[in-house]
Parts: C-alpha cells; sequence; structure tokens
C-alpha cells in the first residue's frame, strides 16, 4: 500500500475539504428547505442569518413589526437543535434578568452559602426581542456575553454554552422611549440585517399556510455539534488574494482618515474598524458554503458588504441633513468592484 507523499499531501487535503464542503453544501439545502416550510419568502433574510450562524456570529435584524423576524428565530432553533430562549426587552429590565443572580441559601445543617441561578443568556441561541427598548445598563450586559462568550457575575466567571449566538430584533419606526445601541455594542453584531415585506407570492403562499386548520412546523436538520463542526469548515475555506485585497481596500476606504474618496471625507463621521474587515472575510466564506461553492467570489463581498458595514459606519451632520444613506455610501466603496 503506498502512502501519500508531501508532494499529494497538498492534493489530498484540498480534495478533502472539497467534499467536506460538498457534504455540508447538501446538508445546508435541507436547512433551507426545513426554514422554507414556515418562513415565506425572504430568501435575503433566511440567507444572511444562516451565514451568521455558519460564520459564528451574532445578527441584528431590523424590520417593522409582522415580519416573523421572531419565528425566524424560534425556526433556527429548531432546525439546529439549539436550546433556544426569548428576553423581550423593556426599559425596566435589569441586567441580572438577563445575566442571572446569586442567591443566599441555607442548608439543612444551617450552613449558609450562595448559589447563581442561571439567565437567560446561557441558552445556544438567545432572542433579544425590540432590544433598544432595554436600557443602557441592561444592553451592556450582553457585550461580553457576546465578545467572550461568558459573563461575570459577583466577580466569577460563567461560561455560556457552545455554540452561542444572539439574534436581536428593533423596530425603525417607533422610537420613543427606546436606546440607541452603542457603537461599541453594534460592532459586535457579526451583521445587521434589513427585513423588508415579503413579495406578492410569499405573501399570499403565507396567507394560506398559515390560516388554514394546520400550520406547517419545522424539523431539526443539523445538530449544535455538525453546526460547530460547519463553523470551523468556513474557517478553512481558501481565499484568493484579490478577494483579500477588495475586503480591505472597501473596509479602509470607508474611514475618513484613509479613504481616497472625497465623498467619504465629506459624509462619513467615523468608519469601520478591524472587526469589520474580520466580518466581511467570514461572511465571504460561509456566503460560499452556503451555496455550495469551494471558495469565495468578488460576487460574496458585494453582496455582504452592506450587512456587514452599515452598522460600522456613521455619518456625518452634514450628510444626514442632506438626507443621504449609509447604504449609498457603501455602493460607492464598492462601486470599483462591480
Amino acid at each position: 500500500m503506498s502512502s501519500v507523499t508531501e508532494t499529494d499531501r497538498p492534493v489530498v487535503e484540498s480534495s478533502r475539504l472539497a467534499g467536506e464542503i460538498e457534504s455540508l453544501g447538501a446538508r445546508l439545502v435541507a436547512v433551507r428547505e426545513g426554514i422554507g416550510h414556515v418562513i415565506f419568502g425572504q430568501q435575503q433574510v433566511v440567507d444572511n442569518t444562516l451565514i451568521t450562524l455558519l460564520a459564528g456570529g451574532h445578527a441584528l435584524l431590523i424590520g417593522v413589526p409582522g415580519l416573523a423576524k421572531t419565528r425566524l428565530v424560534e425556526t433556527l432553533g429548531t432546525v439546529f437543535g439549539l436550546e433556544d430562549r426569548r428576553v423581550q426587552c423593556t426599559p425596566d429590565l435589569m441586567p441580572a434578568d438577563i445575566l442571572g443572580s446569586e442567591v443566599l441559601e441555607e442548608d439543612e445543617h444551617g450552613r449558609r452559602g450562595f448559589r447563581f441561578i442561571q439567565g437567560p443568556v446561557f441558552a445556544q441561541l438567545l432572542m433579544a426581542d425590540e432590544i433598544n427598548r432595554a436600557s443602557p445598563r441592561t444592553q451592556s450586559a450582553l457585550l461580553q456575553a457576546m465578545q467572550e462568550h461568558r459573563v461575570t457575575v459577583a466577580g466569577s466567571p460563567h461560561d455560556l454554552p457552545e455554540p452561542f449566538h444572539v439574534l436581536a430584533t428593533q423596530n425603525p419606526l417607533e422610537q420613543e422611549g427606546t436606546y440607541p445601541l452603542p457603537e461599541a455594542q453594534l460592532d459586535r453584531f457579526f451583521v445587521e440585517i434589513q427585513v423588508g415585506y415579503p413579495d406578492l407570492e410569499a405573501e399570499r403562499q403565507m396567507l394560506l399556510a398559515t390560516t388554514g386548520a394546520e400550520t406547517a412546523t419545522a424539523g431539526q436538520v443539523m445538530t449544535p455539534a455538525e453546526l460547530q463542526a460547519a463553523q470551523k469548515l468556513v474557517r478553512r475555506v481558501p481565499v484568493g488574494e484579490s478577494i483579500v485585497e477588495a475586503i480591505l481596500a472597501i473596509v479602509r476606504a470607508g474611514r475618513p482618515t484613509e479613504t481616497a474618496l472625497d465623498e467619504v471625507k465629506a459624509q462619513v463621521a467615523w468608519g469601520p474598524g478591524p472587526r469589520a474587515s474580520q466580518a466581511l472575510m467570514l461572511a465571504v466564506r460561509a456566503r460560499a458554503v452556503l451555496d455550495g461553492r469551494f471558495a469565495p467570489s468578488m460576487d460574496d463581498v458585494l453582496a455582504m458588504a452592506h450587512p456587514v458595514l452599515r452598522h460600522r459606519m456613521a455619518l456625518s451632520f452634514a450628510a444626514r441633513a442632506d438626507g443621504v444613506l449609509i447604504d449609498e455610501v457603501i455602493d460607492k466603496l464598492c462601486e470599483p468592484y462591480r
């Protein structure tokens, strides 16, 4: 029996990686079909959410009420077999209501001690509904959880389950009594996903499927362990040098202090940091895997630039007064690569 030589090893590894990506792509087709039984239309929203999970990140879903944002999160928990919990954010919600707290207990021998009671953040998929209605103090309680996958209560660290994802929703209409998310927390979200109205045919299907005697449900397709394996596989997907250079150029061109574009200098108050480059790199890899491709293309970069960058940039006061939209600025950044 012949052994693999050093010369053959890269070819064998490449072939093995291609096989793994192809197998995962087939599983993800089943995941999409399972979600499609419950969520009608909104294919781009579903895909961007799946890309977020494959990349191991968190997503901020922005849309008016009634667009199935909550239903999407519940369906994702079912399809991936994740333990999911929901927190309805309100101004009186306290950090302990999310993280948990220590309570003083007395045992049968009269000895007293503290016992930690876990909060809803100890789940694999946490939905923070209307996150901008929570106070800044409560919003900040999620910062460490989202970045480090652990929380500190009373000076003691507590690890969160793996995988761990936060999918937060936000209503863009009613802003009275809300607290805008700070830039530090926005940067922790892998993508910002704009959820729009479904098209006519999708709304027709939804109308017929959800008002009858039986309501469609999704079944489990993958396990949490398989999702973690998929996340590791995404990081092994090769990325061409031209794609790397395009990611760096687009992100750096969005910074007023570094850009060569006069429009950006005039319209952008602050631009995306290095975490944006990291997120865009993972996003294009995950999008390629979701489509069953072995390497990302420039189309992946252009498709993911908006959800990755739009919440990591801020317009200047003058630009907002002139009615400039952040998506228009991102279009200008991507223009050389179209």
